[in-house]
């Protein structure tokens, strides 16, 4: 079985070469078919119908499966998304609109093990990896089904992404194949709860271009621990230990977030103290305000709060963007993910 949505270009060329006597002309006639067309029915291409003795080999071999759409959620021009995969599990994906073009925000796994305590997907509990077509496929959705412009892929839905390192970095590889969906790396973002495994393994990779988000959270390790149980395993030294020896590109910086609790991360010193942590790295970071989950008896911080907060860090010299809540009428904004799963379990 050929399984186009999981196939880098060159795996398909060397499947084509070693089982059908075929090559590079072909494979690329796939990706052009199912990845820039959207055609399921990629055996109706020209390059198909001339190789009958192909066709007749290749049919039923040719999997083009990147789950149902099973609901939409629109708030204003955001999309939220749930798709059901092929065990009945589901995944919920979003569609953020920009001026020109949109990012989708993808998930990497059903549920998470990372256990935040500000974060929906949490509650869940981990399900399991999503597999390589199941990441490309909401991709795929976003673009053949819902018909909409996509250029960004941000990996901040549902899941840890380097919980699920080998198969989001194939669905990356996919995604910025010129001949497939024709994503630039620059715009493609990776966002980590701080595994410093997995940033080890991706700053190996030499990937230049491609965008590290990190989820911060907390401006100490008491802090962030009681607030993510990732940092008890890898703390803030041992995170910035591997953000400094991270070959960023020639002006390239990580992107930070850093989701603002009213009462348990955003005092005056918690910025002088989120500030010290962050010197010397070259950091952008995302200030967005907490959105209300079940179970997190916390409040969001007023627009005056986020304003005194980053103003704060701007006086320390921290680049600070203000991210103001987007989507949460749907359960669709940071940490709400997963809020229209109750009951997803397999069937």
């Amino acid at each position: 079985m050929i399984d186009i949505l999981a196939y880098p270009l060159d795996r398909l060329v060397r499947t084509l070469e070693r089982d059908y006597g075929k090559g590079l002309y072909h494979a690329e006639a796939l990706y052009r078919e199912v990845f820039k067309n959207g055609n399921r029915n990629v055996l109706s291409a020209p390059e198909f119908l001339g190789s009958p003795k192909l066709s007749t080999a290749l049919a039923g071999q040719v999997v083009v499966d990147p789950g149902r759409i099973a609901d939409t959620f629109r708030e204003e021009n955001l999309t939220k998304f749930i798709t059901r995969l092929s065990d009945g599990l589901k995944v919920e994906s979003v569609i953020i609109p920009m001026t020109r073009h949109n990012t989708l925000c993808v998930s990497s796994q059903v549920g998470c093990r990372m256990g935040c305590a500000f974060c929906e997907t949490a509650r869940l509990g981990f399900k399991r990896n999503l597999t390589v077509s199941e990441i490309t496929g909401q991709l795929y959705n976003a673009r053949h089904v819902l018909k909409k412009k996509i250029k960004n892929i941000v990996f901040m839905g549902m899941g840890e992404p380097f919980d699920n390192f080998d198969a989001v970095m194939t669905a990356v590889r996919i995604m910025n194949a010129q001949k497939g969906f024709d994503i630039a790396l620059r715009h493609i973002t990776l966002s980590t709860a701080g595994l410093v495994p997995g940033i080890e393994m991706l700053a190996e990779m030499n990937m230049p271009g491609i965008r590290l988000a990190v989820s911060v959270n907390g401006p100490d390790d008491r802090i962030r621990s009681g607030l993510m149980p990732v940092n008890n395993r890898w703390p803030m030294a041992a995170l910035k230990e591997a953000l400094l020896k991270y070959p960023l590109p020639k002006r390239g910086v990580f992107l930070f977030e850093y989701i603002l609790i009213k009462g348990v991360n955003d005092s005056r010193d918690h910025a002088r103290r989120l500030a010290g942590f962050i010197h010397p790295l070259p950091v952008r970071l995302n200030l967005i305000p907490y959105n209300p989950v079940d179970a997190f008896g916390h409040a969001s911080p007023c627009d005056k709060e986020m304003h005194e907060f980053a103003d704060l860090l701007t006086e320390k010299g921290v680049f600070v963007i203000k991210r103001w809540s987007r989507g949460r009428s749907v359960s669709a904004g940071c940490g709400q993910l997963g809020k229209h799963l109750a009951g997803n379990d397999p069937v």
